[in-house]
Parts: C-alpha cells; sequence; structure tokens
C-alpha cells in the first residue's frame, strides 16, 4: 500500500524546461508546491566537456528511464511497430534544458493562424487533405507578454528585429513585435558565419542571429558563454546556458514553497468519484507513495504526458484521464528534421568547437513569409548555419563521393577536409492529420510492466515538398557562398522520437477536438492542468522550449489569480 504523504496545493510532474519555469509563478503565488522529478539533480561535475560520454553515449548516467520507455514507432496503422533504439531527452532536475542547444524561437503570428490565413490569402482547399489543423484559441499578441517575461527570466541573447513595429535590419524582418529587446546582445558570429551572412544578402535574403538561451555576458551573476565547443548535447560547467535548473527552480525554491523531489516516477494520478484529480502515486527507490494535492500539472515530455494519461485510467476516466472524447494522442506532430543538406567548401571555416545556437538564420522562406500561390504547399522553414564541430564528430562527415568511406584514402580525404565541411539545420512547418497519433503500445512495456508510447505517423505530401523545396534554397546559399560540392539527405517518411514532438494533448476551445483549454487546463477535469509542447497545436519553423514555457507561465498566473474558482 502507498505511504500517504501531506497535502500540498499543487503538484508539478516532471521538472524540466515547461514545470521548471511554471513553479517560480505558483511559488511567488504563495502556493505550496511539490516537483515530482523522475531524475536527478546534476551538478557542474556532470558536464565535463567529453564528446565521448555527451554525444556518443547520451549522457549514460542521466538517460536511464527515458531509455527504459522510448516509443515504438509505425507509419500506418496496419504496419508493425517497432522500437528505436534511444530516446534524445532525459530526466533530471532541469530535464533536457540540461544538455539541449538552447535556441529560444518564439513563434511567428502566422503559426497561431494557419487556417484562418491560409483560408484568407489562398482559399479553403490549400489546407492539405485529411490535416486536423485548428487555429489556437488566441494570437500571437496574446502570448507576447508571456514570451517577454521567461525570455527576460531565464535570460536569452538576441537581436530584435521588430520592437513595438519598428524594424531594425539587424534582427528578423518577419517577426511579430516585441515589447522590448532581448535582455543580452545575442552570441557572436565566427568568419565564417559573417561569410554566410554576407552570401544571404547576396541573394537577396535578410539574414539574422538566432535567439538563445545563453549568456552572451554576464547575466544574474552567471557567467558569459566560452564557446567552449561542448554545447551540443552537453552541459554547461559554468551555467552560461540558461536552464531551470539554474534560473527559475531555484528561485522558486527560494521562496520556501517548492519542494523538489527527485527519483520519483509517477505511475498514476489518481481521481475521486466525481472525477476530480486528488494526487499522484509515485515510486522512488522502490517504494510506493501517494502525494494528495488540489491541483495537478502533468509536465513532462509530449510522449511522457499523452502515456501517464492514458494509464491514468479509471470508473470516471475509462479510457485514460481526460479522454472522455478519445483526444488524447491525437494531432501527434513533429518536426521534421530530416532532409539534411551539407556543403564541402575548398577553403577551412575554422569552425572547430563553438555552439549549435550561435549561428546565422534566414527566415525568407518561413511560414508564410513567401508567395505560395504557385507552390503545392503551405508553410515553410528556418534555415540555419552555425558553427560547431569536435574530432569525433568530424571523423565521420560525408566525403561526398570522392574518396572511400576507409581505408588510407579515406584518412587522407578526412585530415584534409575535417574543417571544411558544414551542415545546416532546417526546422520546418509540420502540420498534425487525423492518420498520425499515440497510443499505448499492447505489446511492448517497460521495466515497471507499463505500456511504452506507440506512434503512428508519417510524413504527408505537403511536409515532403516544403523539405524538397528548402532543401534548394539551401544549396543556393551554400553555393553563393563558394561550396564546391552539397549533397542532399533523403526527403524521409516515418516519424521518429524526437526532442520537437508536440500535440496529444492539443490546446483549444472545443472540448471535442481538444483536451486542454485556452489556459492549459483539462476540458474534462477542472483541477488538473498539462504544460509543455503536448498543448501546441501547430509547429512553426521553430523548436518548442520558448514557446512551451511561455505557455507554461500563463498557464501557472491563470492558475495563481483564479485559485479560489478552479480548485473550489
Amino acid at each position: 500500500m502507498a505511504t500517504r504523504l501531506p497535502g500540498t496545493d499543487v503538484v508539478i510532474v516532471g521538472l524540466g524546461a515547461a514545470g521548471g519555469v511554471a513553479a517560480l509563478p505558483l511559488a511567488e503565488a504563495g502556493l505550496d508546491i511539490v516537483g515530482l522529478e523522475a531524475g536527478s539533480r546534476l551538478s557542474k561535475r556532470d558536464f565535463a566537456p567529453d564528446e565521448l560520454a555527451n554525444n556518443m553515449r547520451n549522457w549514460p548516467f542521466a538517460v536511464q528511464k527515458c531509455a527504459n520507455e522510448v516509443p515504438t514507432m509505425r507509419r500506418t496503422r496496419s504496419g508493425s511497430a517497432n522500437q528505436g533504439g534511444g530516446h534524445p531527452m532525459m530526466n533530471g532536475v532541469g530535464g533536457t534544458t540540461l544538455h539541449y542547444w538552447a535556441q529560444s524561437w518564439r513563434l511567428n503570428p502566422w503559426d497561431f493562424k494557419v487556417v484562418s490565413e491560409t483560408r484568407r490569402r489562398y482559399g479553403g482547399s490549400r489546407i492539405p487533405a485529411g490535416s486536423t489543423v485548428e487555429d489556437w484559441p488566441f494570437g500571437y499578441e496574446e502570448l507576447e507578454p508571456y514570451y517577454d517575461r521567461v525570455e527576460h527570466e531565464i535570460g536569452v541573447s538576441g537581436q530584435a528585429g521588430n520592437v513595438n513595429g519598428k524594424k531594425d535590419q539587424r534582427g528578423n524582418p518577419f517577426e511579430g513585435p516585441r515589447q522590448r529587446e532581448y535582455p543580452m546582445p545575442a552570441l557572436r558570429w565566427s568568419g565564417f558565419l559573417d561569410k554566410m551572412a554576407d552570401s544571404a544578402r547576396g541573394l537577396g535574403w535578410q539574414p539574422f542571429p538566432g535567439p538563445a538561451a545563453i549568456n552572451s555576458e554576464t547575466y544574474q551573476g552567471r557567467s558569459g558563454c566560452m564557446y567552449h565547443g561542448f554545447c551540443n548535447k552537453g552541459g554547461c560547467h559554468v551555467d552560461a546556458k540558461n536552464s531551470p535548473a539554474v534560473t527559475t527552480i531555484p528561485r522558486a525554491e527560494a521562496t520556501g514553497r517548492l519542494q523538489v523531489v527527485t527519483h520519483a516516477t509517477v505511475t498514476k494520478i489518481e481521481t475521486d468519484n466525481q472525477g476530480k484529480v486528488t494526487g499522484v502515486t509515485y515510486l522512488q527507490d522502490r517504494e510506493e507513495f501517494f502525494q494528495p494535492a488540489r491541483f495537478v500539472f502533468v509536465a513532462g515530455y509530449t510522449y511522457e504526458n499523452v502515456r501517464l494519461l492514458l494509464l491514468s485510467k479509471s470508473r470516471a476516466f475509462p479510457i485514460g484521464l481526460s479522454n472522455n472524447h478519445a483526444q488524447v494522442g491525437k494531432h501527434y506532430l513533429s518536426h521534421h528534421q530530416g532532409a539534411g543538406v551539407t556543403a564541402l567548401f575548398p577553403f577551412d571555416l575554422h569552425a572547430w568547437y563553438g555552439l549549435p545556437a550561435q549561428g546565422v538564420a534566414v527566415d525568407d522562406f518561413a511560414d508564410d513569409n513567401f508567395d505560395h500561390s504557385g507552390l503545392d504547399f503551405i508553410g515553410g522553414g528556418n534555415m540555419w548555419v552555425y558553427s560547431d564541430r569536435r574530432p569525433i564528430s568530424a571523423a565521420g562527415m560525408s566525403t561526398f563521393g570522392r574518396a572511400p568511406t576507409w581505408g588510407s584514402a579515406w584518412k587522407a580525404f578526412i585530415r584534409e577536409n575535417a574543417d571544411r565541411t558544414n551542415s545546416a539545420y532546417i526546422q520546418k512547418t509540420t502540420l498534425p492529420y487525423a492518420s498520425n497519433y499515440m497510443d499505448l503500445d499492447p505489446v511492448v512495456k517497460d521495466p515497471l510492466g507499463y505500456p511504452v508510447i506507440r506512434i503512428t505517423a508519417e510524413y504527408k505530401q505537403n511536409e515532403l515538398a516544403i523539405a524538397d523545396y528548402l532543401q534548394e534554397q539551401m544549396e543556393r546559399w551554400y553555393r553563393e557562398a563558394g561550396a564546391v560540392e552539397v549533397v542532399r539527405g533523403g526527403l524521409g517518411g516515418q516519424m521518429g522520437v524526437t526532442t520537437h514532438a508536440y500535440g496529444g494533448t492539443r490546446m483549444g476551445d472545443n472540448p471535442e477536438t481538444n483536451v486542454v483549454n485556452r489556459y492549459g487546463v483539462s476540458h474534462e477535469v477542472p483541477n488538473l492542468g498539462v504544460l509543455g509542447a503536448s498543448v501546441m497545436g501547430t509547429s512553426g519553423a521553430r523548436n518548442p522550449t520558448l514557446t512551451a514555457q511561455a505557455l507554461a507561465w500563463r498557464t501557472a498566473e491563470h492558475l495563481a489569480q483564479n485559485w479560489s474558482s478552479i480548485v473550489g
């Protein structure tokens, strides 16, 4: 029998990017919070600049739970599902923000109104067949104050391109208006990045430095970036990478209102006969505990949020918590991160080390920033070129058909060209479709005996057309900069396990097609909230982190301001 613990106001399941941010406004409002984290607290000693441990072995000391819960994948309902070989996420106080790239993008205004804006400009027939995409229940302007708050609370470096409608050519000319500048200047560019920016201008494009949750200078008493080169899947030993672990979580703990419980694997959210949440059951060192709470936030990653809700069955919710409308797991999408482009240059790029959030972006072909009238898709992509290279990864470079992939000739090619290649990072619009969804795998289970998530999803024609179009633009950019060889990766098909997964608990006003309302509170369970990218209905050409954090702050603030009416 589970040990019953003293009750609390709020339980947050997961203290990563979203849960770790939400804790601060809740604590500052005077609510008592228990944060349950499946991982441990990591220290600077865990953030050694070790390419083997970080990039090749994927932090083996910090991903055990994720590694035991890798989703299975299949392209269609009729296909067989196979389990992947790894999981890109990790557990720990701060979650994957401990080792992510720290790109901190806002969505553009179009991303909130994909359906209405597409119909207005091109007609309703341009919405791809089978897509379940909806407009968000609010626009960019409603989330902007929360973007601003999070950027300053955690610390984001960047160059604004639109402050209250005043454009600045040094920044992104396509971004939505912001109320003030970034709290820190953008990360510096290298000589190669300067060259790529000049080449983009030569094509008539508008390059700019991207935003990053990394200190470009001393901020809040933490060091500026050292550009030492192990930021790609590595932690920061000088605390310049602004995870909630070093920003919002410590400040929430300092109020005396947040209790962090580590090594806590939540197995079920409990409900009473009226369908209200009563708390959560979790395991810690093989001992079972019940943590009563007046309100529960699910704040794991997209796969974990969906999985926990589906596992939390009861008389009131026989197919999963908050799932009486059968929407949990639906409207799944993940960024099409395949279809890569790699270039070979006839000169050294001096790109050793650096960090992937240090780069030059082009948004001319993102979202609806360009005319789609003669194209066979809607949406687009952000093209990103960055400075980031280490010895092991360099040894795995493409030989561009100029040398074999082994032997003395291969070694000679690597020695000559290891610093002459660059691979672009292109984030592309992905839409949700009725045939892309998540559910519980009927066969594969984790070591505790619980089913893992099964992903049934593939990229559709709209997404494949975007990938093909963006590859063409990226090749133009590389050729303009002097590349002598360019290799394009395949367009791909099956959606794999990714750090850019969205949907499954989508936000919207209609409970028939969405799990949570416009404030992130369940349509079916009045004292249950969901945080993270699982509530997002569109991806835009952006990673989800900053948007998920802005939504988390907004949801936490809404709960605190309406505590009595929500909890009763």
